[in-house]
């Protein structure tokens, strides 16, 4: 299938460019702001850990029930009108999560909230492979390293926020309202890019063995970014004195070399290629988390989680940017199949090393995600050309 895509009116490449990175910024600024106060939400609803756990499995099952839909639904009606009515809807939904009285109806919303940010991922990645093509080099990291900013913003402006006692729907529909005034005033320099839709063919196809592949390297790295996420912090306390305020330093130490590395990784793909980039990326963060793993200094450990943060960095990205060239299908639709395998590593990667460290402890368990990144770079190697 063709995709031909064309600036809006009176956009020129760089002010396209800003716009999308609009939507990645917004994706992770809401997502922050949704975060930061979970622990209100926990306490307004007195639930339990396991309660809250199981809250919060709307959100992953919302976006995945959207995932295939997400890809024909960008094929459908085009990429642009697609990222800017789910921005809108996203940045609405949030302020809703702050009222709702009791569990059920939380997981319900949640699962809006999954199913509208997705739409917002594979829309956003597709005019972002689009505009790829139209630069003719690659630039998909620095999108993604947006998307991390937005993280950051939308959680340390929730910390601040949160000391002011402002209520969880003020500062929600506060959040929004931004949101919204960004998503509308920057759909008008969005790509106005147009597929070869046909409605006699199907909604699901079924991916190449190169899709395949790049599903398995997207699940692997999810699998990993899943549990740095969730364990980093517990596995670095274990070696720290009791209630030490370094104890987040690791995921810190994570996060700020994944974005770091989203920021470089355009110009090292545009050097090296993309089937080289993944290889050194997972060989990367393969012996930096085995490193972390058999040196257990605090220090080494730190270091070893930045190098798991810097290997990740660019591998989501690149692996969007491949799919989005596939031949077989619409771009929308490849992410979207992509997409699919790849979210099963981050909904089900920590748990799986909850499982497993309950048999063979935390530091053994990990090895897993180590085994995962040395994948990456086999697959790559055997997978891409």
């Amino acid at each position: 299938m063709s995709l031909t895509a064309s600036p809006a009116p009176s956009a020129a490449l760089p002010v396209v460019r800003a716009a999308i990175s609009v939507y990645f910024f917004i994706l992770g600024y809401m997502f922050a702001t949704w975060a930061s106060r979970l622990p209100a939400i926990k306490e307004k609803l007195q639930l339990s850990d396991g309660e809250l756990g199981t809250v919060l499995l709307g959100m992953p099952i919302g976006s995945l029930l959207m995932m295939p839909f997400a890809g024909w639904l960008t094929a459908r009606f085009g990429s642009r009108i697609v990222v800017a009515m789910a921005a809108v809807g996203y940045c609405c939904v949030i302020p809703v999560l702050g009222l709702l009285p009791s569990p059920w109806m939380l997981a319900v919303a949640l699962s809006f909230a999954g199913a509208t940010g997705n739409l917002i991922n594979i829309a956003a990645n597709d005019q972002a492979v689009a505009l790829e093509r139209l630069c003719g080099r690659a630039i998909m990291s620095s999108f993604h390293a947006l998307f991390s900013v937005g993280g950051m913003v939308g959680a340390a402006l929730g910390g601040l926020i949160h000391k002011q006692s402002v209520s969880l729907f003020a500062h929600f529909a506060g959040m929004g309202l931004v949101g919204v005034a960004l998503a509308v005033f920057s759909a008008r320099y969005l790509l106005a890019a147009y597929t070869d839709y046909d409605p006699e063919k199907p909604i699901f196809v079924r991916p190449n063995r190169t899709l395949v592949g790049l599903g398995l390297i997207g699940l692997c790295v999810m699998l990993g970014e899943g549990a740095m996420a969730d364990w980093s912090s517990i596995y670095l306390s274990g070696l720290l004195p009791p209630k030490s305020s370094w104890t987040t330093a690791g995921y810190t130490a994570f996060s700020l070399a994944m974005a770091a590395g989203r920021f470089g990784g355009d110009w090292f793909a545009n050097q090296h290629g993309i089937r080289k980039t993944l290889v050194i990326s997972g060989l990367l963060s393969g012996f930096g988390l085995l490193l972390a793993l058999l040196v257990q200094q605090p220090v080494v450990v730190v270091f070893g989680f930045a190098c798991v943060g810097l290997g990740f960095a660019t591998v989501v990205p690149l692996v969007y940017s491949a799919a989005g060239q596939s031949n077989t299908m619409t771009a929308g639709m490849a992410i979207a199949a992509v997409s699919t395998v790849s979210f099963f590593g981050f909904l089900f990667g920590p748990p799986v090393i909850g499982w497993l460290s309950e048999v063979v402890t935390l530091r053994w368990a990990l090895l897993l995600v180590v085994g995962l990144s040395f994948s990456i770079a086999l697959l790559a190697r055997r997978e891409l050309k």
